[in-house]
């Protein structure tokens, strides 16, 4: 499997301001999960939260590199 590369701090800034909307998800190559969590307004700041912890965290993503 290809991974896909994704510059780290754009997507922590995506997921710190627009992350209940599903921006972050969508910049990882994760679009059902960005329309789920656009839908549930980031299952109610749930899921928004766990997702910023993860990425924060640089959490190695199965299909992900992570870029300085």
């Amino acid at each position: 499997m290809v991974k896909r590369k994704v510059k780290w701090i754009l997507v922590l800034l995506m997921s710190i301001f627009f992350g209940g909307l599903g921006v972050d998800r969508f910049i990882m190559g994760h679009i059902g999960l960005g329309i789920l969590k656009l839908i549930t307004m980031g299952g109610c700041g749930v899921w928004w939260l766990v997702d910023l912890i993860l990425i924060a965290s640089k959490h190695k993503f199965e299909d992900i590199e992570w870029e300085e």
